[in-house]
């Protein structure tokens, strides 16, 4: 799935590294790399160069658990929105605004969806 999302924006899969932890190593990250002091589900650190995908996710075991049952879905489904919402980070999406956020959204469910049907 990872492979088809990066595909469907024209690029090619590298090599892409998920790190699952917990809140406390997510909060240090986003302290040291970003200067950001709070809690996060995804972070994703890399980019598209020629074409081709590279980079490391880190996600939050702690938020998505969280966040899965504040929106009232599975757990698979909240994991699988943030390791989409981090390859689509990579390939050049952003979410800074209300704009961007529903765009990245949109892209999020299109997958879930298409996960969904295999």
């Amino acid at each position: 799935m990872i492979e088809k999302v990066i595909k469907s924006e024209k690029r090619t899969l590298g090599d892409l590294n998920f790190i699952i932890s917990n809140d406390q190593y997510i909060l240090e990250i986003n302290r040291e790399f970003l200067k950001h002091n709070y809690f996060t589900d995804v972070i994703a650190f890399g980019g598209t160069s020629n074409g081709i995908v590279n980079g490391e996710i880190y996600i939050s075991k702690d938020t998505v658990k969280r966040n899965s049952i504040n929106y009232n879905v599975s757990l698979q489904e909240e994991m699988l929105r943030v390791l989409f919402h981090g390859v689509l980070h990579l390939v050049g999406y952003e979410d800074r605004d209300e704009v961007e956020k529903n765009i990245m959204h949109q892209k999020e469910d299109k997958w879930l969806r298409v996960f969904n049907s295999i």
